[in-house]
């Protein structure tokens, strides 16, 4: 017979798995202070940019700017905490009523000597109606 350990770990592995295959894509980018990660997101007729840099770094605290959809926002996103990640949604459910499209960025890591931080970003799209085209900066 199973015990209720194993039945628990079983049933938590198994949802792991299908966590992780809810995301499309993983990116993985790391960015200098005030470094600007751009990426042109489309779907239908429309082309749409998500602008994400960070401004500073203290008390183990990542302060993140971002520009999407006519929406600017800040966050601080912290390492080991629950406020690691941001949720970006990518166009509304319309009529469809579905899970909208969405970014999923987290902050994986910060490099002290190199003065980068590391980040994650999934892209749920169960509908498979986005592209993305990453853009590079100009110097």
């Amino acid at each position: 017979m199973l015990s209720v350990l194993q039945v628990f770990l079983l049933l938590f592995f198994l949802n792991s798995a299908t966590f992780a295959n809810d995301f499309r894509e993983v990116f993985k980018f790391s960015l200098k202070k005030d470094e600007q990660k751009k990426i042109l997101v489309k779907y239908n007729n429309k082309k749409k940019a998500f602008i994400f840099r960070w401004t500073l770094y203290i008390n183990d605290g990542l302060v993140t700017l971002y520009k999407y959809d006519g929406c600017v926002a800040q966050n601080v996103l912290y390492l080991n905490h629950k406020n690691q990640s941001l949720r970006i949604t990518l166009r509304s459910s319309g009529q469809d009523y579905y899970n909208p499209p969405y970014f999923l960025l987290k902050f994986k890591e910060f490099d002290l000597k190199k003065k980068k931080a590391k980040f994650e970003l999934y892209l749920y799209d169960d509908k498979m109606q986005i592209r993305l085209k990453f853009l590079k900066n100009k110097n």
